[in-house]
C-alpha cells in the first residue's frame, strides 16, 4: 500500500497500544486520535520515525502510520482510524 493523499472519513477504527516491536493491527491508518496528552512516535509508511510532540487531548493527527512505538510515546488513549 503506497502514501495516500486525498482525505475520507474513517471506515474502521482500533485502540492504539503502543509497541516498538509490532505494527498496528491494519496497515496504514489515515489518522491517529490521542484521547490524553502527550508525545507520540510513530513509523510512517517508508519506515521512518517520526516524533509528535506535546499533542493534546483531542487530537487528530493526519497521519499515515504502521506503528505507534512505545518508546517515546506519552499520550493515552490513542485510536488508529483507517
Amino acid at each position: 500500500m503506497g502514501i495516500q493523499t486525498q482525505t475520507n472519513t474513517s471506515g474502521a477504527c482500533r485502540a492504539i497500544t503502543p509497541n516498538d516491536g509490532a505494527d498496528l493491527p491494519l496497515p496504514g491508518c489515515r489518522a491517529i486520535y490521542a484521547g490524553g496528552d502527550g508525545d507520540i512516535s510513530i513509523v510512517d509508511l517508508t519506515g521512518t520515525t517520526v516524533s509528535f510532540v506535546g499533542v493534546l487531548a483531542g487530537s487528530v493527527l493526519p497521519v499515515q502510520a504502521d506503528r505507534v512505538n512505545a518508546t517515546g510515546t506519552t499520550a493515552t488513549s490513542l485510536v488508529a482510524l483507517y
